[in-house]
């Protein structure tokens, strides 16, 4: 049966994460991987998250199954991180499972969108995380996609977005990312958002909203100011969550799917559909990461300490846009970049050629994908002048 199979291309951050470790340059810069990483090119585990973990292991005293929603603390915990004071919690009309990361979380939202309507079509964003497109279609979904940011113009594409969305059949579900746009880092602002809702409200579409970032923007809030308007006015909605980026747990693979219903009654019902999903595609979530992070919240000491550690992180993304357009001004580069600087959370395209991305890892050894979307924590004080002059001769 294997011999009638054809080799597939590797993933192409993968295949650049590849190709950085076996680069013998001391100059090396990693601009691709998607993970934060500090000062020193490291992804650090936080130190609220070793807290939790002693925590963890001095009082765990079982690894029996935690049954297909996950933890009932986790869950309750990141529906008041995701929502806040919000009126479809006091009505009790969310219900949240945890799931094998954001990844994981997506997927089972699109195999629960499947079950209420077979074939349904997802509109996402032009362009959007490259693994939405595979795990939608993966799971029998059409996908399609409606314009969001120009190119050209280095800006957010509202006039199309908002025109296309108002052409989506109310039977369609739109995937809206809640803030730091992967891979464009170019995010709604509060008045944008309020106009998509009305169109939602209007036409009538499910929203999906993928939230991986919470917290890298501007802030827990303030990050999911349109989630939680979107929520306040439609009777359905979807919200997909993670907690590698905020709480740097990557590897333990854990996220969030929560969905919102009507009524308490009714999202009961959807909620069985979503355990069935569950069921059949991986039976019950892992445990530790979700452990972790309930304890981190449930905590009102390490609470505190998570958003003092998630601060740093953000702080620190945020300045390296800024230095980055300061340096690249420097080395007069002429170009107008200052765009980066307007953009949110960990991603921006640099907005140079296919030619000009190779140029910069064949001679300089550094790696971004081929569209130019480059990761903003790849840069360090320590790298950001030979970055800076590597692309002032590119250009």
């Amino acid at each position: 049966m294997f011999g009638s199979l054809k080799a597939l291309p590797a993933d192409p951050i993968l295949g650049l994460l590849a190709k950085y470790r076996e680069d013998s340059n001391p100059h090396k810069i990693d601009l691709g991987v998607g993970v934060y990483k500090n000062e020193a090119g490291h992804t650090a585990i936080l130190d609220c998250v070793k807290a939790a973990e002693k925590y963890r292991n001095d009082h765990e005293d079982t690894k029996v199954y935690i049954g297909p929603t996950g933890s009932p603390v986790f869950n309750e915990e990141m529906s008041k991180l995701i929502f806040g004071h919000h009126k479809v919690l006091i009505e009790n009309r969310a219900r949240t499972v945890s799931t094998p990361g954001g990844t994981g979380a997506l997927r089972v939202a699109a195999e629960f969108i499947k079950s209420c309507k077979a074939g349904a079509t997802i509109w996402v964003s032009n362009p959007t995380w490259a693994n939405h497109t595979g795990l939608f279609e993966a799971a029998g979904l059409t996908v399609k996609t409606y314009p969001y940011y120009d190119h050209e113009n280095k800006s957010l594409d509202f006039d199309g977005m908002l025109a296309a969305l108002k052409e989506v059949s109310s039977d369609d579900a739109v995937l809206l990312h809640a803030c730091c746009h992967n891979p464009s880092g170019m995010d709604l602002n509060n008045e944008q958002w309020q106009q998509v809702v009305e169109v939602a409200k209007d036409v009538g579409f499910l929203p999906l909203v993928d939230m991986a970032y919470q917290g890298f923007g501007i802030g827990l809030d303030e990050d999911a100011y349109g989630l939680r308007l979107m929520a306040e006015n439609v009777k359905e909605m979807i919200v997909c969550s993670s907690c590698s980026k905020n709480f740097g747990l990557y590897r333990e693979r854990i996220g969030g799917c929560t969905i919102i219903g009507e009524s308490s009654a009714a999202v009961d019902v959807a909620q069985s559909v979503l355990l069935y999903v569950i069921r059949v595609i991986y039976s019950m979530p892992p445990a530790h990461g979700a452990a972790l992070v309930e304890t981190i919240l449930s905590s009102d000491e390490l609470r505190t300490q998570w958003h003092a550690e998630l601060k740093v992180m953000r702080d620190r993304i945020n300045g390296n846009r800024q230095l980055l357009v300061d340096k690249l001004v420097e080395n007069g580069v002429t170009r107008d970049f200052s765009f980066i600087t307007r953009q949110m959370g960990m991603f921006s395209f640099l907005g140079i050629t296919l030619e000009q991305v190779q140029q910069l890892q064949d001679e300089y050894s550094i790696y971004m994908v081929g569209s130019s979307r480059m990761s903003i924590a790849g840069i360090a004080n320590s790298n950001v002048d030979y970055l800076a002059q590597s692309i002032a001769k590119v250009l």
